[in-house]
Protein backbone atom coordinates (compact mmCIF):
# COMPACT_ATOMS: atom_id res chain seq x y z
CA UNK A 1 0.00 0.00 0.00
CA UNK A 2 1.30 3.31 -0.81
CA UNK A 3 1.69 6.05 2.16
CA UNK A 4 1.35 9.29 1.03
CA UNK A 5 2.87 12.70 1.97
CA UNK A 6 1.10 15.23 3.23
CA UNK A 7 -2.18 16.01 5.74
CA UNK A 8 -4.49 18.19 2.77
CA UNK A 9 -2.74 17.82 -0.35
CA UNK A 10 -1.82 14.06 -0.78
CA UNK A 11 0.76 13.25 -3.22
CA UNK A 12 1.25 9.07 -3.86
CA UNK A 13 4.33 8.42 -5.81
CA UNK A 14 4.42 4.80 -7.96
CA UNK A 15 6.64 2.88 -10.01
CA UNK A 16 10.30 1.91 -10.54
CA UNK A 17 13.56 3.32 -12.43
CA UNK A 18 13.23 1.00 -14.94
CA UNK A 19 9.50 0.57 -15.16
CA UNK A 20 7.32 1.09 -18.08
CA UNK A 21 6.37 4.23 -16.39
CA UNK A 22 6.35 6.23 -13.08
CA UNK A 23 3.13 7.50 -12.11
CA UNK A 24 2.43 10.65 -9.45
CA UNK A 25 -0.89 11.00 -8.33
CA UNK A 26 -2.33 14.21 -6.09
CA UNK A 27 -5.52 14.67 -4.30
CA UNK A 28 -6.91 18.05 -3.24
CA UNK A 29 -5.10 20.08 -5.20
CA UNK A 30 -7.02 23.78 -5.72
CA UNK A 31 -9.12 23.84 -8.61
CA UNK A 32 -9.03 26.61 -11.04
CA UNK A 33 -5.29 26.83 -11.68
CA UNK A 34 -4.67 27.82 -14.73
CA UNK A 35 -1.55 25.48 -15.80
CA UNK A 36 1.75 26.77 -17.27
CA UNK A 37 2.98 23.70 -19.18
CA UNK A 38 6.02 25.26 -20.80
CA UNK A 39 7.06 27.01 -17.10
CA UNK A 40 6.18 23.23 -16.05
CA UNK A 41 8.27 21.48 -18.66
CA UNK A 42 11.29 23.49 -18.07
CA UNK A 43 11.26 23.22 -14.56
CA UNK A 44 11.26 19.57 -14.92
CA UNK A 45 14.38 19.77 -17.49
CA UNK A 46 16.40 21.33 -14.75
CA UNK A 47 16.11 17.87 -13.20
CA UNK A 48 15.96 15.57 -16.11
CA UNK A 49 19.38 13.37 -16.92
CA UNK A 50 21.80 13.77 -19.62
CA UNK A 51 22.10 17.63 -19.70
CA UNK A 52 25.73 18.12 -18.98
CA UNK A 53 29.00 16.50 -18.18
CA UNK A 54 28.27 16.89 -13.93
CA UNK A 55 24.95 14.09 -14.45
CA UNK A 56 23.99 10.44 -15.88
CA UNK A 57 24.75 10.10 -19.32
CA UNK A 58 20.89 8.51 -19.39
CA UNK A 59 18.43 10.64 -21.50
CA UNK A 60 14.76 10.90 -20.83
CA UNK A 61 12.64 13.51 -22.23
CA UNK A 62 10.82 13.55 -18.97
CA UNK A 63 7.62 15.00 -20.29
CA UNK A 64 4.41 14.38 -17.77
CA UNK A 65 0.83 12.93 -19.37
CA UNK A 66 -2.10 14.09 -17.48
CA UNK A 67 -4.70 11.52 -17.51
CA UNK A 68 -6.68 13.27 -14.81
CA UNK A 69 -7.13 16.41 -12.73
CA UNK A 70 -6.20 18.98 -15.68
CA UNK A 71 -9.27 19.97 -17.76
CA UNK A 72 -8.19 22.29 -20.66
CA UNK A 73 -5.14 23.54 -19.05
CA UNK A 74 -6.89 24.38 -15.61
CA UNK A 75 -6.47 21.99 -12.28
CA UNK A 76 -10.31 21.03 -12.11
CA UNK A 77 -10.55 20.06 -8.26
CA UNK A 78 -10.43 15.75 -8.82
CA UNK A 79 -7.17 13.88 -8.37
CA UNK A 80 -4.20 14.78 -10.21
CA UNK A 81 -2.69 11.74 -12.55
CA UNK A 82 -0.29 12.11 -14.36
CA UNK A 83 2.31 9.76 -15.65
CA UNK A 84 6.05 9.69 -17.25
CA UNK A 85 6.90 7.28 -19.28
CA UNK A 86 10.82 5.54 -19.13
CA UNK A 87 12.52 5.15 -22.35
CA UNK A 88 16.40 4.61 -22.18
CA UNK A 89 16.79 2.02 -19.67
CA UNK A 90 19.99 -0.25 -19.33
CA UNK A 91 18.49 -2.98 -16.89
CA UNK A 92 21.40 -5.31 -17.88
CA UNK A 93 23.65 -3.74 -15.76
CA UNK A 94 21.61 -4.56 -12.54
CA UNK A 95 21.47 -8.21 -12.92
CA UNK A 96 24.11 -9.19 -10.04
CA UNK A 97 22.32 -6.75 -7.56
CA UNK A 98 20.27 -9.35 -6.02
CA UNK A 99 23.60 -11.26 -4.67
CA UNK A 100 25.78 -8.78 -4.60
CA UNK A 101 24.36 -5.18 -2.57
CA UNK A 102 25.69 -2.16 -3.51
CA UNK A 103 27.60 -0.33 -0.68
CA UNK A 104 25.67 2.88 0.80
CA UNK A 105 22.52 1.98 -1.40
CA UNK A 106 18.91 0.46 -0.89
CA UNK A 107 20.00 -3.10 -2.47
CA UNK A 108 20.77 -5.17 0.86
CA UNK A 109 17.88 -3.37 3.46
CA UNK A 110 15.52 -3.94 0.14
CA UNK A 111 16.24 -7.67 0.06
CA UNK A 112 16.38 -8.42 3.17
CA UNK A 113 13.04 -6.76 3.37
CA UNK A 114 11.18 -7.51 0.55
CA UNK A 115 12.92 -10.99 -1.01
CA UNK A 116 14.99 -11.39 -3.73
CA UNK A 117 12.56 -10.57 -6.46
CA UNK A 118 12.39 -6.50 -5.30
CA UNK A 119 13.17 -5.23 -8.32
CA UNK A 120 16.24 -3.25 -7.85
CA UNK A 121 16.76 -2.51 -12.02
CA UNK A 122 18.32 0.84 -12.02
CA UNK A 123 17.28 1.39 -8.16
CA UNK A 124 13.63 -0.12 -8.44
CA UNK A 125 11.59 2.00 -6.45
CA UNK A 126 14.54 3.79 -4.30
CA UNK A 127 15.92 5.38 -7.27
CA UNK A 128 16.36 9.09 -7.64
CA UNK A 129 14.36 8.71 -10.72
CA UNK A 130 11.24 9.33 -8.89
CA UNK A 131 11.95 12.91 -7.95
CA UNK A 132 10.90 13.73 -11.69
CA UNK A 133 7.15 12.91 -10.60
CA UNK A 134 8.30 15.26 -7.49
CA UNK A 135 9.35 17.79 -9.53
CA UNK A 136 5.39 17.56 -11.30
CA UNK A 137 3.94 18.15 -8.25
CA UNK A 138 5.78 20.64 -7.09
CA UNK A 139 5.90 22.51 -9.93
CA UNK A 140 2.08 23.04 -10.30
CA UNK A 141 2.50 23.97 -6.21
CA UNK A 142 5.02 26.48 -7.23
CA UNK A 143 2.56 27.83 -10.10
CA UNK A 144 -0.07 28.07 -7.21
CA UNK A 145 1.96 29.67 -4.00
CA UNK A 146 3.12 31.83 -6.85
CA UNK A 147 0.01 33.39 -7.73
CA UNK A 148 -0.50 33.99 -3.68
CA UNK A 149 3.04 35.92 -3.72
CA UNK A 150 5.22 33.12 -2.69
CA UNK A 151 8.51 32.47 -4.31
CA UNK A 152 10.48 29.24 -3.59
CA UNK A 153 14.24 29.09 -5.15
CA UNK A 154 17.04 27.69 -4.53
CA UNK A 155 21.27 27.13 -5.32
CA UNK A 156 24.40 24.90 -4.65
CA UNK A 157 25.29 26.02 -1.59
CA UNK A 158 28.16 23.69 -1.28
CA UNK A 159 29.90 21.10 -3.66
CA UNK A 160 33.04 19.30 -2.13
CA UNK A 161 33.46 21.39 0.75
CA UNK A 162 33.36 24.56 -1.70
CA UNK A 163 31.24 27.06 -0.85
CA UNK A 164 29.09 29.45 -2.86
CA UNK A 165 27.78 32.56 -1.12
CA UNK A 166 24.95 32.06 1.95
CA UNK A 167 21.58 33.22 1.21
CA UNK A 168 21.28 36.97 3.38
CA UNK A 169 18.45 35.15 5.56
CA UNK A 170 16.72 38.23 6.08
CA UNK A 171 17.00 40.11 2.69
CA UNK A 172 16.98 37.23 0.21
CA UNK A 173 14.45 37.80 -2.17
CA UNK A 174 13.48 38.42 -6.17
CA UNK A 175 17.72 39.35 -6.96
CA UNK A 176 18.63 35.86 -5.85
CA UNK A 177 15.59 34.22 -7.43
CA UNK A 178 16.40 36.42 -11.06
CA UNK A 179 19.67 35.93 -10.88
CA UNK A 180 19.86 31.59 -10.38
CA UNK A 181 16.77 31.58 -13.25
CA UNK A 182 19.77 32.89 -15.76
CA UNK A 183 22.22 30.28 -14.38
CA UNK A 184 23.06 26.61 -16.10
CA UNK A 185 24.79 26.19 -12.81
CA UNK A 186 22.87 27.70 -9.71
CA UNK A 187 25.42 29.89 -7.54
CA UNK A 188 25.45 33.22 -7.00
CA UNK A 189 29.24 33.41 -6.77
CA UNK A 190 30.40 32.15 -10.75
CA UNK A 191 33.95 31.70 -9.54
CA UNK A 192 33.07 29.58 -6.60
CA UNK A 193 30.43 27.59 -9.56
CA UNK A 194 33.80 26.93 -11.90
CA UNK A 195 35.75 25.47 -9.00
CA UNK A 196 32.67 23.63 -8.23
CA UNK A 197 32.40 22.14 -11.64
CA UNK A 198 36.14 21.52 -11.77
CA UNK A 199 36.10 19.52 -8.56
CA UNK A 200 32.69 17.47 -9.87
CA UNK A 201 34.92 16.70 -12.76
CA UNK A 202 37.76 15.82 -11.54
CA UNK A 203 35.99 13.26 -8.98
CA UNK A 204 34.34 11.78 -12.70
CA UNK A 205 37.47 11.38 -13.74
CA UNK A 206 38.89 9.56 -10.20
CA UNK A 207 35.97 6.78 -11.26
CA UNK A 208 34.36 8.53 -7.84
CA UNK A 209 31.34 11.09 -6.60
CA UNK A 210 31.36 13.93 -4.83
CA UNK A 211 28.68 15.43 -2.49
CA UNK A 212 26.82 18.49 -1.37
CA UNK A 213 24.50 21.14 -0.06
CA UNK A 214 21.50 23.14 -1.05
CA UNK A 215 19.85 26.18 0.30
CA UNK A 216 16.49 26.86 -0.23
CA UNK A 217 14.43 30.00 0.63
CA UNK A 218 11.14 30.65 0.75
CA UNK A 219 9.54 34.36 0.83
CA UNK A 220 6.45 35.58 0.90
CA UNK A 221 5.02 33.91 3.34
CA UNK A 222 2.18 34.71 5.85
CA UNK A 223 2.98 34.66 9.51
CA UNK A 224 1.55 31.66 11.73
CA UNK A 225 1.97 28.97 9.06
CA UNK A 226 2.27 25.94 10.89
CA UNK A 227 1.26 24.43 13.73
CA UNK A 228 3.06 23.40 16.78
CA UNK A 229 4.88 19.99 17.99
CA UNK A 230 3.98 17.32 15.33
CA UNK A 231 2.69 19.72 12.90
CA UNK A 232 5.37 22.45 12.83
CA UNK A 233 6.73 23.54 9.75
CA UNK A 234 10.03 21.99 9.92
CA UNK A 235 8.49 18.54 10.56
CA UNK A 236 6.35 18.68 7.74
CA UNK A 237 9.30 20.70 5.39
CA UNK A 238 11.70 17.79 6.61
CA UNK A 239 9.67 15.44 6.44
CA UNK A 240 9.42 15.76 2.43
CA UNK A 241 12.90 16.66 1.58
CA UNK A 242 14.18 13.13 3.54
CA UNK A 243 11.82 11.39 1.11
CA UNK A 244 14.41 12.60 -1.49
CA UNK A 245 17.18 10.09 -2.26
CA UNK A 246 20.89 10.73 -1.03
CA UNK A 247 19.26 13.68 1.58
CA UNK A 248 20.90 13.22 4.88
CA UNK A 249 20.84 16.37 6.77
CA UNK A 250 18.62 19.18 6.68
CA UNK A 251 18.71 22.88 8.94
CA UNK A 252 17.13 26.08 8.98
CA UNK A 253 18.36 29.23 9.78
CA UNK A 254 22.09 28.86 11.00
CA UNK A 255 20.90 25.77 12.14
CA UNK A 256 23.90 23.60 14.18
CA UNK A 257 25.84 26.56 14.01
CA UNK A 258 23.34 27.92 16.83
CA UNK A 259 24.83 24.87 18.90
CA UNK A 260 27.80 27.23 19.43
CA UNK A 261 26.66 30.40 20.21
CA UNK A 262 25.20 32.24 23.29
CA UNK A 263 21.55 32.93 23.68
CA UNK A 264 22.24 36.77 23.49
CA UNK A 265 24.15 36.18 19.80
CA UNK A 266 21.41 33.73 18.42
CA UNK A 267 17.99 35.40 19.53
CA UNK A 268 16.55 37.69 16.69
CA UNK A 269 15.40 40.73 18.55
CA UNK A 270 12.21 42.25 17.12
CA UNK A 271 12.17 45.56 15.34
CA UNK A 272 9.61 47.85 13.86
CA UNK A 273 9.14 50.58 11.28
CA UNK A 274 5.73 51.88 12.60
CA UNK A 275 4.22 49.32 9.71
CA UNK A 276 5.11 45.84 10.48
CA UNK A 277 6.90 43.79 13.07
CA UNK A 278 10.01 42.15 11.97
CA UNK A 279 13.30 40.75 13.88
CA UNK A 280 16.61 42.30 13.00
CA UNK A 281 18.60 38.92 12.13
CA UNK A 282 17.22 35.65 11.12
CA UNK A 283 18.96 33.01 12.56
CA UNK A 284 15.60 30.92 13.28
CA UNK A 285 15.49 30.95 9.63
CA UNK A 286 11.98 31.92 9.78
CA UNK A 287 10.09 29.70 11.95
CA UNK A 288 9.79 29.97 15.60
CA UNK A 289 7.27 27.25 17.45
CA UNK A 290 6.88 25.33 14.17
CA UNK A 291 4.94 28.61 12.84
CA UNK A 292 5.90 31.03 10.45
CA UNK A 293 7.25 34.00 11.41
CA UNK A 294 7.12 36.26 8.23
CA UNK A 295 10.89 36.46 7.72
CA UNK A 296 12.44 34.38 4.70
CA UNK A 297 11.99 30.74 5.38
CA UNK A 298 15.38 29.45 4.86
CA UNK A 299 17.12 25.62 5.06
CA UNK A 300 19.72 23.72 3.96
CA UNK A 301 19.72 19.60 2.74
CA UNK A 302 22.62 17.86 2.46
CA UNK A 303 23.62 15.51 0.25
CA UNK A 304 25.65 12.12 0.69
CA UNK A 305 28.32 11.58 -2.60
CA UNK A 306 26.51 9.42 -5.25
CA UNK A 307 26.79 6.17 -3.94
CA UNK A 308 27.24 4.56 -7.38
CA UNK A 309 30.93 4.87 -8.26
CA UNK A 310 33.26 2.94 -10.92
CA UNK A 311 36.37 2.19 -8.54
CA UNK A 312 36.19 -1.32 -7.38
CA UNK A 313 34.74 -1.86 -3.80
CA UNK A 314 34.31 -3.96 -1.40
CA UNK A 315 31.07 -5.99 -0.63
CA UNK A 316 29.32 -9.51 -0.76
CA UNK A 317 27.47 -12.54 -2.01
CA UNK A 318 24.54 -13.13 -0.15
CA UNK A 319 24.59 -16.14 -2.10
CA UNK A 320 27.50 -17.75 -0.92
CA UNK A 321 28.51 -15.51 1.85
CA UNK A 322 31.80 -14.68 1.25
CA UNK A 323 33.53 -11.19 1.07
CA UNK A 324 33.17 -10.10 -2.89
CA UNK A 325 35.03 -7.06 -5.05
CA UNK A 326 32.47 -5.06 -6.88
CA UNK A 327 32.69 -2.75 -9.88
CA UNK A 328 29.27 -1.14 -10.50
CA UNK A 329 28.38 -0.79 -13.82
CA UNK A 330 25.57 1.74 -15.61
CA UNK A 331 24.98 5.06 -15.96
CA UNK A 332 25.78 8.00 -12.88
CA UNK A 333 25.91 11.08 -11.81
CA UNK A 334 29.29 12.22 -10.53
CA UNK A 335 27.52 14.45 -8.35
CA UNK A 336 23.61 15.06 -8.35
CA UNK A 337 23.71 18.43 -6.30
CA UNK A 338 22.79 20.54 -9.34
CA UNK A 339 20.19 18.15 -10.56
CA UNK A 340 18.85 18.18 -6.78
CA UNK A 341 18.55 22.14 -6.64
CA UNK A 342 14.73 21.88 -8.11
CA UNK A 343 14.28 18.71 -6.54
CA UNK A 344 14.72 20.70 -2.79
CA UNK A 345 12.10 23.40 -4.22
CA UNK A 346 10.02 21.12 -5.30
CA UNK A 347 9.44 19.57 -1.93
CA UNK A 348 9.10 22.62 -0.24
CA UNK A 349 6.54 23.96 -2.82
CA UNK A 350 4.40 20.82 -1.80
CA UNK A 351 5.23 20.94 1.81
CA UNK A 352 4.64 24.59 2.12
CA UNK A 353 1.53 24.55 -0.07
CA UNK A 354 0.18 21.70 2.14
CA UNK A 355 0.30 23.67 5.02
CA UNK A 356 -1.22 26.72 2.99
CA UNK A 357 -4.60 24.24 2.87
CA UNK A 358 -4.54 23.62 6.69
Amino acid sequence: MLTPYGNNLKVYIEGGSHDEKIELCMDGFPAGLQVDENALQAFLLRRAPGRNAFSTTRKEPDKPVFLSGITDGITDGNRIHAVIYNQNQHSADYESLKDIPRPSHADFAAVMKYGKDVDLRGGGHYSGRLTALLCIAGGLCKQYLAQKGIHIFAHIYAVGGILDTPFDLCTVGEREENALLCSDFPVLDVQKGDEMQKKILEAKAQCDSVGGIVECAVTGLPTGLGEHLFAGAEGRISAIVFSVPAVKGVEFGNGFGCADLFGSQNNDPFTTDGERIYTKTNNCGGILGGMTNGMPLVFRAAFKPTPSIAKEQDSVSLNEMKNVKLQIKGRHDPCIVQRAVPVIEAAAAVAICDMMLD
